[in-house]
């Protein structure tokens, strides 16, 4: 009988770490996608008040802190990371259990906006995108969010099923950066 094992996105890829800089699979915990439903903004943002002490997160930002963030996902969208949806949203908005259909890393060190600079289209350096600011962008040929989560880090989720070529990616950016210094 085939034994099945549960993997993470990225086992066997990383951590990586070039000069300073240091790329690893974030624990993202679970993953709640939760979509408003027409007027009910301010039901919703309530609710998650009373329940998560988080409030519903303006376009390109996020609310919350590590281990428990609302991060936004689109109009009116937004994933909850890191803790179990606690607020009874029914009525207000649909939500989607997320936790296995994302690859979650975490991009440290002083050059990491000069790093992705290479692979997005979107200043990122922290003049211009400060800690909360969040993004919906292409990363090469992939959709990705990437959120600032502190002064030299970024929180990079990409679809599961193109963990690899993230990884990669990532890497190879490093890499060419490195070579430079």
């Amino acid at each position: 009988m085939i034994e099945l094992k549960a993997k993470t996105a990225c086992e066997g890829l990383l951590p990586k770490r070039v000069g300073d800089m240091r790329i690893e699979e974030a624990e993202a915990g679970q993953i709640t996608s939760i979509a408003l439903l027409e007027g009910q903004a301010a039901a919703v943002d309530e609710a998650l008040m009373v329940t998560h002490k988080l409030s519903f997160p303006k376009p390109n930002r996020s609310t919350g802190r590590a281990g428990e963030r609302l991060i936004w996902s689109g109009r009116g969208q937004a994933f909850l990371m890191g803790a179990a949806l606690a607020a009874d949203l029914s009525g207000l908005a649909a939500m989607t259990d997320q936790s296995d259909a994302w690859a979650v890393v975490r991009l440290e060190g002083e050059q990491g906006a000069d790093v992705l600079a290479r692979l997005v289209p979107v200043d990122l350096r922290p003049q211009n995108f400060k800690r909360g600011h969040t993004v919906r962008t292409l990363l090469g040929h992939m959709t990705v969010s990437i959120t600032r989560v502190g002064d030299s880090s970024f929180q990079i989720m990409a679809f599961r099923s193109m963990a690899k070529t993230l990884v990669h990616e990532l890497i190879t950016a490093m890499e060419s950066l490195g070579a430079r210094g």
